[in-house]
């Protein structure tokens, strides 16, 4: 399922999604969380793995693991982000809907409307894992925010391909130490860091 906003801009969104099997959503901009909520209640499922559109080099594998992770642990909530070892544009989640289903009715703050996972994560409510790896990556940048990330993702997928691996990309970063440059001045979680600023205000 995408789950996009309302504006016009993102029909385009829709027909790409159509061309490739998956259901469409439309909600609202700012509250991401009622999109989002929206959006996968009408699949009834018990659980949902949320990935976002900035990280368009994720790899399977690594949602893989985060999944089977999540149902040995028994938990509400299992991310691979909360203490992050792998690179940002790996980010996964998985909850059960019951936790999304609580989050929206209960969240009132705008950055837990904007920040989906936000009040599962800190309101103390629900049981919540985090997934580390021994190996902290955590400084290299593979997500989409910026045309600096949109350059390095091309010249990413021009060398590797498509369907490459994490190893693939951190391999290929390595073999060419200038392109990590590329976007390096940017911080991780920006947008949610500004977001909390701005409940403060």
């Amino acid at each position: 399922m995408v789950a996009t906003t309302d504006e016009p801009e993102s029909n385009e969104i829709e027909s790409i999604a159509g061309k490739n099997n998956f259901q469409c959503f439309h909600g609202n901009l700012n509250d991401v969380l009622d999109r989002f909520y929206q959006a996968a209640k009408n699949l009834k499922p018990d659980y949902v793995v949320r990935l976002t559109s900035d990280c368009p080099l994720i790899d399977p594998n690594y949602i893989d693991d985060l999944i089977t992770k999540f149902l040995e642990k028994k938990v509400d909530y299992a991310s691979n982000c909360l203490v992050p070892t792998l690179p940002d544009g790996m980010d996964a989640e998985i909850f059960k809907f019951s936790a999304l289903e609580s989050a929206w009715k209960e969240a009132v703050k705008k950055s837990d409307r904007e920040h989906v996972t936000l009040y599962i994560r800190e309101s103390g409510k629900f049981n919540v894992f985090s997934l580390e790896y021994p190996v902290d990556q955590s400084a290299f940048r593979l997500t989409l925010d910026t045309t600096e990330d949109y350059d390095l993702i091309k010249k990413l997928v021009t060398e590797v391909g498509e369907n490459g691996t994490l190893n693939d990309f951190i391999e290929s970063c390595k073999k060419n130490p200038e392109w990590a440059k590329i976007n390096s001045k940017y911080e991780r979680n920006e947008g949610l860091k500004k977001s909390l600023q701005n409940d403060k205000e």
